[in-house]
Formats: C-alpha cells, sequence, structure tokens
C-alpha cells in the first residue's frame, strides 16, 4: 500500500510540473499572442482570442501589432547599425548632425549626445506632445522650454521620454538622406527577413491583412483597423492639412512614423529579433552588428541608486541603450517580472491598450516575445510594477 501511495504522489507531482500558471483576471476582449525561443528557432507557442471583432479573425503569432515601446529597441539596432558604418556617432553633439542646436535652456553649455538620447538620459521630458504632425517642424516643438528638465543637466538624470526618439529618427534621416520608415526597412526589418513596419508604409499586402485592431474601453476600434488596405494618411497630420508625404523635408521631422512606438511587428518576428541579441548580432550565421554593439546597446548606461532617476513606480530602475535590464534588487525597485530574480535584457511596451515584451536571458540562452491587446488603461496590477498579464505570459518562458 506504501508502495503504491507513494507511486501516485510522484505521479501526481509529475502532473504538476510544467503546468502554466492560471491566466490571471483580465478585462473581457482581451487577445494575446506569445513565443518563447532559443539561440536557433522557437520553442513553444501560443495565442487566444480575436485579431478583428468585426470579421472573427483568431489571432496568430503572425499577426502584426503596435508593440509601442519594444520600438525603441528595434529602431536602436538601425541606429547602431549606422554607428558601426561611421555615420552617426554616439557621443558628439546632436546639434551637428540635426543642423541646428537642440539644449536645454537650463543648461546651454551642456552637449546632448546620440547615446544620452538613447538611455533617456538627455534631459528630454514629455511636457511638450511628442506627435509632432507633418506640416510641422520638430525644431519648432523643441522651441518650448517645457521640453526640458530644468533641475538637472543632460547626462545626469534618468526620466524616460518619447520625444528622445523622433530626434533620433531626424538624425538618421540626416545621416543618410533616407525617409525614416524607408531607412528601417533597409537597414533592419529586410535584412532580417521581417513583415514588419512603422506606420504601415512598408509592411507587405499580407501584412495588412493581418493587423491586429486596437480597441478602446469602449469597444470602438482605435487604431488599425484597416480591412486590408493602407490608411489614407499613415501619418499624423495638421487638422486640415494634406497629406503629401513626398513634400516632406528629410531631417525635419522624425515623429511622423512614430518611432518611439509605432512598430507593426508579430511576436513571431519578435522573436527573430531575439535570437540576433542572443547571436550577438548574428542573423542565420550572418554579421548583422558585431558583438560589441549589441554588448553596447545592451549594457545598462544607467542604474537607479536612489535618487539619480524617476522610475515610475519602480518599473524603471536599470537603462541600456534602448533596453532595459532587470531585476534590479535595491529599495524603491520592484521590476522582477519573471518572479525568480533571473536577470533579463530587453523592453517592454504600452500603449492603445496593449501590454507587451521582449525579454532575453542571456544565461540560459532562451527569450520571449509577448503581446497583450484590449486591456484597457488600468489592467490589474501583479506582484511587480508589472501588470498581471504581462507577468502570465512572461511566466511562459521555461
Amino acid at each position: 500500500m506504501r508502495l503504491l501511495a507513494g507511486i501516485l504522489i510522484i505521479v501526481l507531482l509529475a502532473g504538476c510540473v510544467g503546468r502554466p500558471s492560471p491566466i490571471p483576471a483580465t478585462p473581457a476582449g482581451v487577445a494575446y499572442a506569445w513565443a518563447s525561443f532559443d539561440e536557433n528557432g522557437l520553442r513553444r507557442k501560443g495565442a487566444s482570442g480575436v485579431a478583428d471583432r468585426g470579421t472573427g479573425r483568431v489571432l496568430t503569432i503572425d499577426d502584426p501589432v503596435r508593440v509601442a515601446s519594444i520600438s525603441k529597441l528595434v529602431v536602436a539596432l538601425g541606429v547602431m547599425r549606422l554607428v558601426e558604418q561611421g555615420r552617426l556617432d554616439l557621443d558628439a553633439d546632436v546639434s551637428d548632425r540635426l543642423g541646428w542646436p537642440l539644449r536645454n535652456p537650463t543648461f546651454p553649455d551642456r552637449e546632448i549626445s546620440l547615446r544620452m538620447l538613447l538611455s533617456h538620459t538627455s534631459s528630454l521630458r514629455d511636457e511638450v506632445d511628442y506627435v509632432v504632425p507633418l506640416g510641422t517642424d520638430l525644431r519648432g516643438t523643441l522651441a518650448d522650454p517645457a521640453g526640458f528638465d530644468p533641475q538637472h543637466a543632460p547626462g545626469a538624470y534618468f526620466r524616460y521620454s518619447n520625444l528622445n526618439f523622433p530626434v533620433i529618427a531626424s538624425m538618421m534621416e540626416k545621416a543618410t538622406g533616407e525617409r525614416f520608415d524607408r531607412l528601417m526597412e533597409r537597414l533592419v526589418l529586410k535584412p532580417l527577413g521581417l513583415d514588419a513596419c512603422f506606420n504601415w508604409t512598408t509592411c507587405s499586402d499580407v501584412a495588412l491583412g493581418r493587423a491586429v485592431v486596437l480597441y478602446g474601453e469602449d469597444g470602438s476600434a482605435i487604431r488599425d483597423d484597416l480591412h486590408g488596405r493602407l490608411p489614407d494618411c499613415p501619418v499624423a497630420q495638421v487638422e486640415g492639412g494634406k497629406c503629401d508625404l513626398e513634400a516632406y523635408r528629410l531631417g525635419t521631422n522624425g515623429a511622423i512614423f512614430s518611432p518611439q512606438g509605432g512598430l507593426r511587428v508579430s511576436v513571431r518576428d519578435l522573436s527573430v529579433i531575439g535570437r540576433l541579441l542572443l547571436n550577438e548580432g548574428r542573423h542565420e550565421g550572418a554579421v548583422f552588428l558585431n558583438p560589441a554593439s549589441i554588448e553596447s546597446q545592451l549594457t545598462p548606461v544607467w542604474k537607479y541608486d536612489g535618487s539619480n532617476g524617476e522610475t515610475d513606480k519602480g518599473f524603471y530602475c536599470a537603462y541600456g541603450l534602448a533596453s532595459q535590464t532587470l531585476p534590479v534588487r535595491m529599495d524603491g525597485c520592484h521590476d522582477d517580472l519573471f518572479g525568480d530574480g533571473r536577470s533579463v535584457t530587453g523592453h517592454a511596451g504600452d500603449a492603445y491598450g496593449v501590454r507587451s515584451g521582449l525579454w532575453i536571458d542571456r544565461e540560459r540562452k532562451i527569450g520571449i516575445a509577448y503581446f497583450a491587446a484590449g486591456n484597457g488603461s488600468e489592467p490589474p496590477r501583479g506582484r511587480s510594477a508589472y501588470r498581471a498579464i504581462e507577468e502570465w505570459l512572461a511566466s511562459k518562458l521555461r
């Protein structure tokens, strides 16, 4: 009897091993997709819900969604390619490349560098609108002193600011003479074999037909209800203005294609980017970036010490060149997304009801990409600074 009882206990315990944790309470209408991967390819994947409520189209890991701030990490890959080509310099005064002086008016003698912009230590802040519409220019927006931290000099303090990335995109255009969306396709998306794009302009018809529609809390479509067609105007424009992208002057307004959050990409394609990072810059055996560039991008430039930055309630505690590193074990940091203390690097995203993440565990050579759409503005909180749905999706990395 004891032997049989022992066998039964072992069987029951074995049945519990590897079971996913129960899905947390989520708002009605949430749809999610995820994929874990290693250096060589996908390991596990899953999806649930609908990509388009109007047609009932079921969500898959191949459907592109606006992944919000994960876009920043992907833009940084393009930046690092231009740095390797000698067309951008991480530590030079960005004013030289922009063609106009970018200065914090409180600290006019302090230069602002590309490294500062990428690491959110530039002293820019989102007190002015970072959505700068077609027909206006970024220089005019940044003439407003409210766009700068009056208390901390460039390089001295971390403050997460979307406004950094329109400046970066403008620099990229100035350095290459190419429009940002097309440049990112040439530099990053096409070489990696991704059917992804910024604000839809360079995605295939297949991707347009698979767009994940984003819905507001009232059930109305708020983004990407495309019906398989390119939007009439893929960029923000002045009310009543003409959507004439051919008249756009390169380098004047890198905000128009939303470099801070406008990447549309599937979970499957996000995993390709994760594998690139795990493989230290190699894609399908070929060098995309040098290992030193990947290391530079993923190594924290800033780490919270209790007073040197704003953490957003413990969400940001270590930041590299458009990359987060977590967790950080100190008072004020609540960034243990995975709940087991494992060190990961990547980026989170949050906009228009989407919560997204791309994370790699460099020690174990594994990673995960995920998103959940339809969460509303305040989904249930988790045990960390992340939301419960993000923690549940992250738990798929085993």
